[in-house]
């Protein structure tokens, strides 16, 4: 007997709702956050007009993140982050149920249900846990999910598996498919490696290589958006070509290693020891049993992945493909693949507890790491209340400093106290709602805000 054959009753009922119970306690962790960073440029736009939704951030394109932001601040406004947070969690609830649902139907119920639980409390990809800002990544891996599980090509589904006796299983309608992976680009350019995996997928399937043709108006809307704006998303450092491409082997070497390792809750230079160990389970696996198509997609996405990013990001340095924003990509990408090589893992004797204990381990250690991260985060929030107690304590002082930027560090993009009380007064004021700070970082807030030499 092997794992795939194990049924669990009411699997999809435990995974939905096990990620409703685990994400609420995110959104406890998350209760005292505020707007940071790359939030604020979606809350302060300098363009007004609608083409604002075009506009990349940092060459992603963000239709749908914008309209997100825009529709929170013009209902619950700027008063609480909660409603932000909770936006966040379901789709990364969603995604994880998604992704149970994709594994089920290749793998079975018992590993669909393991690959669910590693990715719902991943601390290593906190990023997109703790941060609502995220959305944009989450939302293109969730609709990117969606499309892959719209079309499952016949003859890839496993014999004897419960999709085979549903007929495929799933809605196989090519316009859905086209229409999620869309959604996934209007979210980020995540959505370019679920389109990439999903076209390879195709092409390697004959019966259904005729889909193609559904592509093909995705890849021409990103192209167009790409010369019409993308290519104004500015990197966050000058790059240089030949630079980055004498870094891009480490740089993805070490994406792949934090994405894998994040599975466990683990980082660093565990990341290459446990990449090695993925990359022989996988090379037993297809010497077994050769690849599907499917397998194939997705390993092309998850390589791609990290080679566009080192091509775009490489001059920040090696490391930071194993961001946590970056992990979760990867290990979605990872559970798929390590998920067909599991199926024909032992399930009797001693082998039975040996795994549930694994994936055990390996959630518990995750968990503790995101808890650290959100207590880490807490106390950064902190700053953020001094810094936005201290726009509101200097808000018509004579010397205030309308250029002044109140603290680059954690609001870099807030460099204008005008612009920032324009939204206060339209969106509410998010300092009303945080802890009283008047500490070092309250005062070092309001020296920064005073015109120079100004008492």
């Amino acid at each position: 007997m092997k794992p795939a054959d194990v049924r669990v009753p009411h699997a999809r009922l435990l995974v939905a709702t096990t990620a409703v119970i685990a994400c609420a306690a995110i959104l406890w962790l998350a209760r005292g956050f505020t707007f940071y960073f790359d939030e604020w440029t979606v809350i302060l736009p300098a363009d007004s007009s609608w083409t604002v939704y075009l506009q990349p951030h940092n060459e992603h394109p963000a239709m749908l993140l914008r309209l997100i932001y825009a529709v929170l601040l013009n209902t619950v406004g700027m008063r609480s982050y909660i409603p932000y947070m909770a936006v966040l969690l379901a789709l990364h609830a969603t995604t994880v149920v998604l992704l149970f649902e994709l594994v089920r139907r290749r793998a079975g119920d018992l590993i669909a249900i393991g690959a669910a639980v590693l990715l719902l409390v991943m601390g290593a990809a906190w990023e997109n846990l703790l941060w609502a800002f995220q959305i944009g990544f989450v939302g293109s891996v969730a609709c990117g999910l969606g499309a892959l599980l719209a079309s499952p090509p016949r003859g890839e589904v496993p014999p004897g598996s419960r999709s085979e006796a549903r007929g495929g299983g799933g809605v196989q309608s090519g316009w859905l498919t086209a229409l999620l992976l869309f959604a996934s680009l209007m979210f980020s350019g995540i959505g370019l490696f679920f389109l990439i995996a999903a076209a390879v997928w195709l092409a390697l399937t004959p019966e259904r290589r005729g889909n193609l043709v559904w592509l093909a108006p995705v890849a021409l809307a990103l192209g167009a958006w790409y010369l019409a704006y993308g290519r104004s998303g500015a990197p966050p450092a000058p790059t240089s070509l030949a630079a980055n491409v004498a870094v891009l082997p480490f740089y993805v070497v070490w994406g792949l290693g934090a994405s894998v390792a994040g599975l466990i809750g683990e980082g660093g230079l565990v990341g290459p020891v446990l990449l090695l160990l993925a990359l022989a389970a996988l090379g037993f696996s297809w010497r077994r049993r050769r690849p599907d198509g499917f397998t194939v997609g997705i390993a092309a996405a998850l390589l791609a992945f990290y080679l566009v990013l080192g091509l775009n990001r490489g001059q920040i340095g090696y490391q930071q493909s194993g961001s946590g924003r970056y992990v979760y990509e990867g290990a979605v990408f990872w559970l798929l693949l390590l998920a067909d090589a599991a199926r024909d893992l032992p399930w009797r004797g001693t082998w039975r507890p040996a795994l549930i204990a694994c994936v055990f381990l390996a959630c518990f250690n995750s968990s503790v790491l995101l808890y650290a991260y959100s207590a880490a985060k807490t106390e950064q929030m902190l700053r953020e209340a001094a810094d936005l107690q201290a726009l509101a304590a200097e808000r018509g002082d004579p010397c205030l400093n309308p250029d002044a930027s109140v603290d680059p560090l954690v609001m870099p993009q807030v460099t204008s106290p005008p612009a920032y009380y324009g939204a206060v007064d339209r969106y509410g004021d998010p300092a009303a709602g945080t802890p009283v700070v008047r500490g070092p970082d309250f005062k070092r807030a309001r020296a920064n805000l005073l015109k120079p030499g100004c008492p």
